[in-house]
């Protein structure tokens, strides 16, 4: 367990291997629901919640478990703790709950979530486990977030629309707008739109890897010239 490299797994759920950017997973809440940066939290934070919960579940068991039966297995635990996370929605954030209908207990069909306990949840200990899905998880909401504010401040003019369904009446006062006379881009917020501005934060991401690459491949390439100096 020591040669675990925790540094590489967050980074690798952050950035390297993002279910929104790069793996293309949980694609239909992630394009459905983000209209509102509080939307996209709020489906992000319920999908972390599993992710994690069901990570650990998956490793504290992996040894008894046989491998006929681990998929449906784990498809049980998973779905066990969607309905938890439903039912905890309900009850305090019942006002969101109603804004994201279906898309709450469709996390159970994320690919995400069953990739992870399968590849590698599985397969490493609870720490590991642990800190795997709440990469994953941080990286996925950062990108429900960002797709789902671009989306509200194009097309509606306004930003944290609806920041008291999750943080009670003390975010009342955060809406943040660009004034009455913003007209908005309807496309924005239409299903069209939520393509658009995927694919924008995808060719992004690929713009700053190609740029962090060959910053990489420039400072290996000078070292020798450095040495003979």
């Amino acid at each position: 367990m020591a040669d675990i490299d925790y540094k590489r797994i967050t980074l690798d759920g952050l950035w390297n291997n993002n279910q929104a950017l790069v793996a293309l997973l949980g694609l239909c809440p992630l394009l459905a629901v983000t209209n509102t940066m509080i939307n996209g939290l709020g489906l992000g934070l319920a999908t972390t919640m599993v992710l994690l919960l069901s990570n650990l579940s998956v490793s504290a068991i992996r040894h008894w478990v046989r491998a006929e039966v681990r998929l449906p297995v784990f498809v049980l635990i998973i779905a066990s703790f969607v309905t938890a996370v439903e039912l905890v929605m309900n009850a305090w954030f019942h006002e969101l709950h109603k804004v994201l209908g279906i898309f709450i207990p469709l996390i159970v069909t994320n690919c995400a979530i069953i990739g992870r306990a399968e590849a590698f949840a599985s397969r490493n200990p609870l720490g590991a486990s642990a800190v795997d899905a709440l990469a994953i998880g941080i990286g996925f909401t950062l990108a429900l977030c960002v797709l789902g504010g671009m989306r509200e401040l194009i097309g509606q003019g306004t930003l944290f629309d609806g920041a008291h369904l999750m943080f009670g009446d003390i975010a009342a006062d955060w809406k943040l707008s660009l004034g009455d006379d913003y007209q908005g881009l309807l496309l924005a917020i239409l299903p069209p739109g939520a393509f658009i501005g995927l694919g924008l934060m995808i060719a992004v991401k690929n713009l700053i890897d190609k740029g962090l690459a060959r910053r990489a491949h420039k400072a290996v390439a000078s070292e020798p010239a450095g040495a003979e100096a």
